[in-house]
């Protein structure tokens, strides 16, 4: 089968549209951590992503007779605005079918390529399934982001192109996997020719398809994916990209958001450019793998996918960044509450760079204190400070890593109720749009009392709101019954340490 890829990579059409992309040496990234590093600069082609080979290669593949029809596609990104662009150098018309949460630049974009933008439902399912049904009813072409064997082939020319740019030492790729065209292209190659080069796919910790289904060895559909890395949320890998990703993949890291965050920010010093979070992705996944293998001096490449990034995301993505690199930490801290103690607290932290610091009276027995603090030495210093504060008997806990005091405790004003019984406190999600919040408010109806509510915009495709709601034992039952009708993705957030600490 690898000879029907490699065939069609060599023949692939993508510079009919496309560039042949830079391969960059990242200097002051190669000195920081050590090893040679190289960014493989998609974000440098017509419509700043890679999904314009797949999608062009695709489209010149078909019979004239079907292709002055028309084709179409699902898509709320970067292959949407491949497929218009494609369609456009080709002279045919095209439609893309947009959920209704697709930020309005996309959307222009599409259209500025003389596209067709048809905006339905809310979320890439509602869209898929919109836009087969216009396929049976219109006579169009389904262009297939990724589970297509000519898409599959014009990301291929990935491969072939770095191959040609670095004819020295290669260590390994590191790719970012949504659906797996990219990987499945790239491997096809490059294993063909290059046999000792490791491909590793990344993807996020919270939209592992690829993990799952080589885990599991079948491919899986996940619950839900994570929000962040819109380009590459996908609940399962394509069927012809496991196929090859099986065989030819050697392993799949996962990174989280802080860590993508931290590979915007590199990337950014490293070429002055804004990576998406996809985009950057694969990045995350390399830095993780130099710091678990404690390697130098290796030849290591990746994929910078798109720079697709909405300028709104940016405060969040700066935000999350320094946790990212290990240069701060948040922590919570009890003080007693009486006259001169915040000031010995504050000693004890010393000269440290304070990024944050929230205070809230208790009661009369004791404080809390939410801090952040910038770190020089990464998470030794951390632990030494946590440790020192212990010895002076002021209890802390760690909460670099807990999501809902990152996304909502820091950015809240308030303190404990003096009397409320009852409260159950959850983490939601829905789909961003004019009036999201308005209809989920709705959804929660008159049934049951809202005590606490936190929401920022965070210019995604979706948005994230802490709910404390009232709701009695002998509700309980009822209660779960309406979370699961509801259809948002919720976390119990009941025993999280940061809600005893500051809200409860």
């Amino acid at each position: 089968m690898n000879y029907i890829y490699i065939k069609k990579i060599l023949q692939a059409r993508v510079y009919d549209v496309a560039n042949k992309t830079r391969l960059d040496y990242a200097t002051n990234l190669s000195q920081r951590v050590n090893n040679h590093i190289w960014f493989k600069r998609e974000d440098m082609q017509p419509v700043f992503s890679f999904k314009i080979r797949g999608a062009y290669n695709k489209i010149a593949n078909l019979p004239k007779e079907v292709l002055a029809k028309g084709v179409i596609a699902a898509s709320a990104g970067n292959h949407a605005q491949g497929v218009a662009l494609s369609a456009q150098k080709l002279g045919i018309p095209a439609t893309i079918v947009m959920p209704k949460t697709t930020p309005e630049i996309k959307v222009a974009a599409v259209r500025s390529y003389g596209a067709e933008a048809v905006l339905h439902g809310t979320a890439y399912d509602d869209a898929s399934q919109y836009a087969q049904r216009l396929v049976k009813e219109l006579g169009l072409s389904y262009i297939h982001p990724y589970d297509d064997v000519d898409v599959i082939a014009g990301q291929g020319t990935i491969g072939m192109e770095i191959l040609q740019q670095h004819t020295g030492d290669l260590d390994a790729i590191f790719i970012p996997v949504g659906g797996g065209g990219l990987i499945a292209g790239v491997a096809a190659y490059i294993k063909y020719l290059r046999p000792e080069i490791k491909i590793i796919g990344v993807e996020p910790d919270d939209a592992a398809c690829l993990y799952a289904a080589l885990k599991a060895d079948e491919r899986v559909i996940l619950e839900q994916v994570g929000i962040f890395a819109d380009g590459v949320a996908v609940r399962q890998i394509g069927k012809l990209p496991f196929e090859i990703a099986r065989d030819y993949v050697d392993e799949v890291l996962l990174a989280s958001t802080d860590e993508i965050c931290a590979a915007i920010k590199d990337i950014f010093d490293e070429t002055r450019r804004i990576m998406e979070p996809a985009g950057a992705l694969a990045l995350a996944g390399l830095k993780q793998y130099i710091a678990r293998e404690n390697c130098t001096g290796r030849h290591l490449a990746t994929i910078t996918s798109g720079a697709n990034m909405s300028f709104d995301r940016l405060a969040y993505v700066a935000e999350r960044t320094e946790i990212g690199e290990k240069r701060e930490a948040l922590i919570a801290v009890t003080i007693p509450e009486r006259p001169g103690s915040f000031r010995k607290f504050c000693h004890v932290i010393g000269q440290r760079v304070i990024t944050e610091f929230n205070y809230r009276y208790a009661d009369d027995g004791q404080a809390h204190v939410f801090a952040g603090l910038r770190l020089t030495d990464g998470l030794a210093e951390k632990d030494k400070l946590i440790k020192k504060l212990n010895e002076k008997q002021y209890p802390v806990i760690d909460l670099t890593d807990n999501e809902m005091a990152k996304t909502h405790i820091r950015h809240m004003v308030g303190g404990h109720p003096p009397h409320l019984l009852n409260e159950r406190l959850y983490r939601f999600e829905f789909p961003e749009r004019p009036g999201a919040l308005l209809h989920f408010l709705t959804s929660m109806g008159q049934r049951w009392n809202i005590s606490l509510f936190h929401y920022r915009n965070h210019a995604a495709a979706y948005g994230r709101i802490l709910v404390g709601i009232q709701v009695s034992d002998s509700q309980l039952s009822e209660f779960q019954t309406f979370l699961d009708k509801l259809g948002y993705p919720y976390w119990d957030e009941a025993n999280n340490p940061a809600y005893g600490l500051f809200l409860n």
